[in-house]
């Protein structure tokens, strides 16, 4: 108990004084998302360039080219077997969401504890989850661009996703994960957002992520900031930290409908969504 205490403060005392400096640590495994979101951002940079650094990695080329593929993405059949081509096709804004989503699994696979690579992993599921229904979503309600707020869905758990990486080096906290799951719900905001504005996201995007009052109270969703919520809601796959900590959206959602959320409303939009939802899960997931 007292090692938890002591290890817990010296995490929280060093993430405080990142915070301070302005200066978060990231794990390497995040190197190949920001250079990615760098290339892509730049309008000097050529699609040869960026589907260069994107062939780095084999799995992201993998992913890339499969995603290309997708009915949703490809209706005319005609198959697509180059990194450069899938790049063109599936657009910078999907890239980023997939060079995310292979760091943020990669990282989930490396952690030395099993306990928290168990956390990593529902982690990066969940958030799949919430990216792909923000996409069907964005695309069944017309609420702007649909490839970004599938990038932003899959940054939903961003912050826990750092603290559980740099946890490795606090090993006391994964004798009670109840415990750091408090831990974790206490700095997730503050995180997140450093995170949020190291990956220099427009600010429409951070806005979305409105810790204080995330939805607008209307019916239906409408801007990113609310989609985000419903698709968090929405999720089938559980965050593991909502769960250490007994909580359960989705089924507050589905049964209590908060925040002038209809059940039958809501009900009817996850019947339309739902097959948009599957090939957008199954193009970052497999």
């Amino acid at each position: 108990m007292q090692e938890f205490e002591s290890q817990a403060q010296a995490f929280a005392d060093r993430i405080e004084a990142e915070l301070n400096d302005g200066q978060l640590s990231f794990p390497t495994s995040l190197d190949i998302s920001l250079r990615v979101k760098r290339l892509a951002d730049n309008p000097d940079s050529s699609l040869e360039q960026i589907a260069a650094v994107v062939r780095t990695e084999p799995v992201l080329s993998a992913k890339v080219v499969r995603m290309a593929n997708a009915v949703a993405l490809n209706p005319y059949g005609s198959p697509i077997t180059n990194v450069t081509d899938a790049v063109q096709r599936i657009g910078l804004a999907s890239l980023r969401c997939l060079a995310f989503a292979v760091a943020a699994e990669q990282l989930a696979q490396d952690h030395r504890s099993s306990k928290m690579r168990a956390i990593a992993s529902g982690l990066w599921m969940h958030s799949v989850d919430v990216a792909s229904w923000a996409y069907a979503f964005a695309h069944e309600l017309k609420v702007g661009s649909p490839d970004t707020a599938m990038f932003a869905g899959m940054m939903v758990d961003i912050g826990e996703f750092l603290l559980v990486a740099r946890a490795a080096d606090y090993p006391a906290l994964e004798h009670d994960t109840t415990r750091f799951a408090e831990f974790v719900s206490a700095w997730n905001e503050p995180v997140g957002r450093a995170i949020l504005e190291t990956f220099e996201l427009p600010e429409s995007i951070i806005d979305a992520f409105n810790y204080d009052d995330p939805y607008g109270g209307s019916w239906p969703p409408k801007d990113l900031s609310d989609v985000l919520f419903v698709a968090s809601l929405s999720a089938e796959i559980p965050n593991p930290f909502d769960k250490l900590l007994g909580t359960d959206r989705r089924f507050a959602v589905t049964d209590t409908a908060p925040d002038g959320i209809a059940k039958e409303e809501l009900s009817a939009l996850l019947d339309t969504a739902r097959s948009a939802h599957h090939v957008i899960l199954s193009a970052i997931s497999n």
